[in-house]
């Protein structure tokens, strides 16, 4: 008997329009404003690349509408645009809202939605369309970050106020996340501990990987 096909799932890539001054500040001291601009743009491209080889669609998420002049982000949309990626904005006030009301919106349409930032290129393809498959039998996934935060999270069912209340930026995130999706009645698995770049050190390991 063929198999049937698998439940359409969504990556949702979340990042930050790239200025000078605004992106990637914990490298500044090293790379300084501009430096720091532009690993931010190689980072948002790395973590692109590595979600298209995944086979699933992409969308891609700014945390503000997308400017007529884009300046430092020209890169980033030309290889958006050769792709046919649609790009969107992410709406609210924390993190916490503003991924929730993305995976709502995504779960319309598709069976399974996943955030991942644009400074986790350690998410590779493998890691992600594992966590694609975890959903099948969880509400929600997460990827662990060594910092004690997360570089993925990825839901099948969500539920409102699943990720309030929680103190982004902390090492506590990824604990407090977990106890509000408990608190909101969610299952959710955890995969294996990956990495982000926050630290100097970080873009170091970065530029190792390549």
């Amino acid at each position: 008997m063929p198999q049937s096909n698998p439940p359409a799932a969504v990556f949702l890539q979340f990042a930050k329009w790239p200025e000078a001054g605004r992106v990637k500040t914990r490298l500044m001291p090293e790379l300084g404003a501009v430096g720091a601009l532009e690993a931010h743009v190689r980072l948002t491209l790395a973590v692109l690349d590595n979600l298209c080889a995944t086979g699933y669609p992409v969308e891609f998420w700014w945390d503000r509408p997308v400017d007529d002049r884009p300046g430092e982000a020209a890169s980033i949309i030309e290889e958006l645009d050769a792709a046919g990626l649609m790009q969107g904005v992410q709406e609210g006030s924390t993190l916490g809202q503003r991924m929730y009301r993305a995976l709502s919106l995504s779960l319309q349409d598709y069976d399974r939605a996943l955030v991942v930032g644009s400074d986790c290129p350690s998410v590779d393809p493998d890691y992600a369309r594992n966590a694609v498959a975890l959903l099948k039998d969880y509400d929600v996934v997460l990827g662990p970050s060594d910092d004690g935060g997360y570089v993925l999270i990825g839901a099948s069912r969500v539920a409102e106020g699943m990720l309030d209340d929680i103190a982004w930026g902390t090492p506590e995130v990824l604990a407090q996340t977990c106890e509000r999706l408990k608190a909101s009645g969610l299952s959710y698995c955890l995969l294996e501990p990956r990495w982000d770049v926050d630290e100097p050190e970080d873009w170091a390991r970065f530029l190792r990987t390549l």
